[in-house]
């Protein structure tokens, strides 16, 4: 793979320089190693260190050939290296006079701790970039045909990280507001409590048949996807033996992928239902 792509020829004035002494703080995307960005692919091609996450493909890797390859990986319930001893090994090598490229699942600066790890190096008097890349509460959710947004279902989208820094369920979130006013909800690292948000949900009100998709390692070919309810949700997800890390989407968003698994449908499988929504009429009628 690093021998067959070529970048283009780039913006005015040539793609950016990865200088000795940076950190570039680029998101890896979802999953499928072509949902990264040009700019990642450049940082990748001349870096001399990457230090990179547990949900970035080894295929990404194969775009850095050159550079030493420094896995800094944290998950849940798992022995993994501690967010400080990380911000400061990026320090560490930067101050040595490496072009390092810090590469994060997703998006850096979506419960991805970037802004720890930038805040971390300007302090320490380290030169930044940040590369954004694809999270998976929206192109993981895309993969599996779930739009985010619809018109005829939110004007809003809720982004809820499902555990905080203890490891336990956020404490300081308003599940009752939450509930009252996320038209879709999008949660991420969830699996762990996901008894717990499903149990606080329904105790604020939110409707037991709301439909459900749970997305596990989006965008991968070991992509799954399981279509329940908020009431059966903890049922269903452990009779399917699904595993983190995985997106949780809750709302009428879901029954989109009913004529939207664009998977399925190159596969050769026909749509479930062409209008989902029950709105009866075509969908380019407003």
């Amino acid at each position: 793979m690093s021998e067959s792509l070529t970048l283009p020829a780039g913006p005015v004035g040539g793609w950016p320089e990865l200088q000795p002494g940076w950190v570039w703080l680029c998101g890896a995307g979802p999953g499928d190693p072509g949902l990264l960005t040009l700019h990642a692919v450049n940082g990748l091609r001349q870096a001399d260190v990457v230090i990179y996450d547990a949900l970035v493909q080894e295929d990404v890797l194969s775009w850095a050939p050159q550079a030493e390859h420094i896995y800094a990986g944290k998950r849940g319930g798992k022995p993994s290296a501690k967010q400080r001893d990380i911000s400061l090994r990026l320090v560490e090598l930067a101050q040595e006079g490496k072009r390092v490229l810090r590469l994060k699942g997703g998006d850096p600066f979506v419960f991805g701790r970037g802004g720890e790890e930038a805040q971390t190096l300007i302090q320490h008097g380290v030169p930044v970039r940040i590369i954004p890349g694809i999270s998976a509460g929206i192109g993981g959710l895309a993969y599996a045909g779930i739009p985010v947004t619809h018109r005829d279902v939110n004007q809003s989208v809720t982004f809820v990280t499902g555990h905080d820094q203890s490891g336990n369920t956020p404490g300081s979130l308003n599940w009752k507001a939450i509930a009252e006013g996320a038209q879709v909800l999008v949660i991420y690292m969830g699996m762990k409590h996901v008894a717990q948000i499903a149990g606080a949900l329904l105790d604020a009100g939110r409707p037991a048949d709301e439909p459900v998709a749970v997305v596990s390692q989006a965008t991968t070919p070991d992509q799954k996807v399981l279509e329940t309810t908020l009431g059966r949700m903890v049922e269903d997800i452990a009779g399917s033996g699904m595993e983190p890390p995985a997106i949780l989407c809750i709302g009428r968003s879901v029954l989109m992928r009913q004529v939207l698994d664009w998977q399925g449908l190159a596969a050769g499988e026909a749509p479930r239902n062409l209008d989902p929504l029950g709105r009866g009429r075509p969908a380019e009628v407003s």
